[in-house]
């Protein structure tokens, strides 16, 4: 049986410099695109007090009914008070985080990009350890509330470990199961690796993927999809059926970011891996 296509969305860390200028705007121009759906960033930050956070979620899930726009899942930090960002999701009428940079997770230990790099030397897994054992308890908790948890990659987290095996591998084997992963396909190809084999190893735990293309290299231009060194094709032939969102997204670009995201989106429906609503 064919899986259906996931649904589109739009992560609006791809639109933050408009959306900083004039939010109605850029989220009626989203909307007008097509984009039933976005991808929040930003939730729980810890620059800024929790019931500045709440205030914010408010208002932002006033202009998202203004512009006729759902959220898919949010981007957020983790906090120390969990309740803290279940409010937050519930102001957006979210039911999925994804945790996107370990930067963004409390705890006892400070987590950054070297809790996965520095897996290889001196130091040690014991940061990853943590790391894993954090975000794990917290999809457990979460769960219980109805919230789902999970992990967005960058290029960082495949540092090859001693016994050949990577610090993804060690992350996810070490984690409890109910922690879910958001792919980001393209920060996968610049890691090196396969995409469409790392989809095939997390199999169901998958529920988001972060679909672009470039030159796969951090920070520099994207470009459309089928242009750079992401092949879509082969990955999503790869994607499970737990896979609900297909999210198209920029980091950074010289052309226009509502063109791009706009040729990307219809570029994966017309590929047969994604589709505008249900």
């Amino acid at each position: 049986m064919s899986i259906a296509p996931a649904l589109l969305s739009v992560q609006l860390f791809s639109v933050r410099d408009q959306l900083a200028a004039d939010r109605g705007a850029a989220l009626a121009r989203l909307s007008e695109t097509g984009f039933r759906h976005v991808e929040p960033f930003g939730l729980c930050s810890t620059d800024r007090p929790a019931a500045q956070r709440l205030a914010e979620a408010r208002e932002l899930r006033t202009a998202l009914d203004a512009a006729g726009l759902a959220v898919s899942a949010v981007h957020a930090g983790l906090p120390a008070d969990l309740d803290e960002l279940v409010e937050e999701c519930g102001e957006l009428g979210a039911d999925t985080v994804f945790v996107p940079h370990p930067h963004m997770v409390s705890g006892q230990t400070r987590f950054d990009e070297d809790t996965f790099t520095g897996c290889a030397d001196s130091a040690g897994p014991a940061a990853l350890d943590a790391f894993a054992a954090r975000l794990g308890a917290a999809a457990d908790e979460l769960a219980a509330q109805g919230l789902s948890l999970g992990y967005h990659n960058h290029w960082f987290e495949w540092v090859q470990l001693p016994d050949g095996t990577t610090a993804w591998d060690r992350f996810w084997s070490r984690t409890s199961d109910a922690l879910r992963a958001e792919l980001d396909v393209y920060w996968a190809a610049a890691a090196g690796v396969d995409p469409a084999t790392v989809l095939t190893t997390l199999g169901e735990r998958t529920m988001a993927l972060h679909v672009k293309d470039g030159p796969a290299q951090p920070w520099q231009p994207q470009t459309p999809i089928g242009t750079g060194r992401v092949d879509p094709d082969t990955t999503l032939r790869h994607v499970p059926a737990s896979v609900s969102w297909c999210v198209v997204e920029i980091d950074s670009t010289d052309l226009d970011a509502y063109d791009l995201l706009a040729g990307n989106a219809q570029a994966l429906v017309e590929r047969g891996h994604a589709r505008w609503e249900a």
